[in-house]
Formats: structure tokens, sequence, C-alpha cells
């Protein structure tokens, strides 16, 4: 693996900074320092602790949001948590103060999600694969080749026809949807040793053992594709990667260096199939029981947020790019040639997913109006990959 990756001296030189001040200032105080480039000045960090203290103790709700993910992968990896934070508390004019509880310190996953779902984590990012399971509505995303680029994505889910038809049947299952956060299609991504080229179309990964989520659409995905599907949870992917009991993985560029597959992979294809999306819920008895201003503020923020979300998109991949090839990784587009291959052998239109549909969208009719909606541009518009 690349020295710069492997050993970034300035990276370890801001987490150890970052340790020393949380154990000095606290840890949300810590956090806000990050994002204000103030960690390394002890009278800039002093300032900040203060006005963190002051903003908790001036707020009427204090309120836990929790992530998978370390605060300096934003870089490569856009969710936004810090973001999320500072616009909740100025749209509800301080009257919300929110901790973070970043890196997978109160769950990852699954449980995670079920955290929410029963209360004790109000605001939560996770992936909607993860959500899948429990909001099994969701899981229609992870049919492949009707909303897999961005802008399908994103005309999908901030449009009318998905937020009434799919969010109740979130919300019946007590959790309520506040931010989608767009981050690139999924891709297919092969250990080092499995072959010595990348992956182009299906038969090129035909028999493969490829890790998959608890998503019983992206199980069924796989196997379409010809490959041998292998759940695995994902704080064991690594492992799994690395002793061969997988072969291959479909997170997105930005997710791959960010939970540090680079010293594993051999090559990432980018397919473009299925949205490597994220999504921010909370507990909907917490937040029915909000006042009625402030659900508006949070509202608010989430939107803002999400436009913030947007625009980060492109640095994050060209970055996650660029650290992935200098660490050896190859990187292969398939041609339209190719594509045409793995939409004829896994894509929506197949009978194969018509239960599917018809089981999470309501009727095959309900999922064309949804198929409709990816298909229409709408008010936000994002980059997608080339």
């Amino acid at each position: 693996m690349n020295t710069k990756i492997q050993n970034n001296a300035p990276q370890q030189m801001e987490r150890r900074r970052f340790f020393q001040m949380s154990g000095r200032f606290g840890f949300t105080a810590a956090v806000a320092g990050v994002s204000a480039g103030a960690m390394f000045s002890n009278d800039a960090m002093a300032q900040v602790a203060n006005e963190e203290r002051e903003r908790e103790s001036k707020s009427k709700f204090q309120v836990i949001m929790a992530t998978e993910y370390i605060l300096g992968a934003s870089r490569s990896y856009p969710m936004m948590q810090l973001d999320f934070k500072e616009n909740i508390q100025n749209f509800t004019a301080g009257k919300v103060y929110v901790k973070l509880s970043p890196g997978g310190q109160l769950g990852v996953g699954g449980a995670l999600v079920s955290k929410v779902q029963n209360g004790t984590v109000p605001i939560a990012m996770h992936s909607i694969s993860n959500f899948a399971p429990f909001a099994p509505a969701v899981d229609l995303i992870n049919i492949p080749y009707w909303c897999g680029n961005n802008q399908q994505f994103v005309n999908l889910v901030m449009s009318a026809e998905w937020r009434n038809r799919v969010h109740p049947a979130v919300e019946a299952r007590g959790f309520k949807p506040l931010m989608y956060v767009c981050i690139d299609p999924r891709t297919v991504a092969i250990r080092k040793g499995l072959r010595d080229r990348p992956v182009s179309v299906p038969d090129d990964i035909a028999g493969i053992k490829f890790r998959v989520p608890s998503s019983k659409v992206l199980q069924t995905f796989y196997r379409l594709a010809g490959a041998n599907p292998t759940p695995v949870a994902w704080g064991e992917t690594s492992s799994a990667m690395k002793q061969g009991v997988a072969d291959a993985l479909d997170p997105s560029l930005q997710a791959l260096l960010t939970f540090g597959f680079a010293d594993t992979l051999h090559s990432i294809s980018t397919i473009r199939s299925v949205p490597d999306a994220q999504i921010y819920s909370c507990n909907l008895q917490w937040f029915n029981g909000l006042p009625k201003d402030i659900q508006a503020g949070i509202t608010e923020a989430a939107d803002v947020t999400f436009r913030q979300n947007l625009a980060r998109v492109p640095a994050s991949r060209a970055y996650a790019m660029d650290q992935l090839r200098q660490a050896g990784v190859k990187i292969h587009v398939p041609s339209a040639d190719d594509i045409k291959q793995w939409v004829a052998r896994c894509g929506h239109q197949l009978p194969a997913w018509d239960a599917m549909k018809a089981e999470f969208a309501g009727s095959l009719a309900d999922f064309d109006k949804l198929l409709e909606a990816a298909n229409t541009q709408g008010r936000y518009h994002v980059q997608d990959v080339s």
C-alpha cells in the first residue's frame, strides 16, 4: 500500500491532537474545533469549547446524532455530520443542541438502526441497505438499473411520488426519514489474487463469492449476475476479503477508500447499478413529540445539508479515485456495451423483480410511477459518474 495513505504523518498528528483536545475540552468541543479549524490553537480551542458549552446551556433540547464514520472521513465520504449538527442548531435558533457520536461509538449497521427504532438514539446516519430489513420499502432502491445514477436517485427520493408512497411505510415502522445522502453508485471491487483483469461484464463474476449486506434485493441482484452472494456483516467484511471468505464487494469508490480496502483490492469497476446511498433517520415518536417550530427547523436544516452534500460529491469522488490509484488499485469504467450486458442480465425490467416491485411499491403500476419520477428532472442537480 502506498505509504502516503498507510503512514500519513499529518493525519496521525491530527488524531493525537484531537484526542488531546477531547480530553481537555470534551469530545463535542473537539468535534467543533475540527470544523472551525481551531484544533492546533489552545486559545482558539478554549473559545470553541466555551461556545459549545454556552450553546448547550441555552438550548431547550439536547439530541444525540450517531454515525458509523469518523470525522476525518468527510474528505472522501461526504456524510455531512458536522454540517447537519451546525444547521440543526442554527435553524432551530439555538433551541436544539446536537451531540455527535461518530465512528460507530453507538453501533454500526443494523445495530445502529435498531437503536433509532427503539428510541435509544434519536438521530442516526446509516446505509439504505442496512435500513432495508427494518423498513423494507426502501429496498426498492437496490433493484438494479432504474435509479442507479446519482441524478436518478436524487430525482426519486426528492419526488412527491416517493415521499407519498414510501415514507408512510417507513413511518409505520417507527422511523422518520430526515435526509438522504448521495455518495455514488455501487461498484464491483475484487480482491487481489482473484483475477488479473478488472470486471467488465457479468460473466466475469460467475461463481465468485460476492459479499452482500442484509438487503434481499442485492442478494437477488448478484445471483442473477451469476455470482454466489455471501452475506457478511459489515464489521467483518475487511477480514473476509483478506482471508478469501469473500472475493468481491460492491460499495462506492468513496466508501472503499474510507473503510480501508485500498490494500486489499486489485480493481474497482464502476458498473453504476445501484445507489450506494445513506440516510439520516430519526425516531418518529421522538420527532412528533417536538414543538412544531423545532420540527420545521430540523426539516429545513436537512434540506440545506442535502444541498451541501450534492455539491461535495464530485470532489469526494476525485479524491477517492486519486488515493485509490496511488495505492495501486485499478479503476475500470465499463463501456456502454458492457453496461448493456449488466442491464440485460440483472436490470429492473426482468420478470424476476416483479414480486419485489409489487411487495415494496404496492403494485407494478405504482413502481412504474416511481420509475417515471426517477427519470424526471427535479429541482436538485448532482454530478453523475462519467
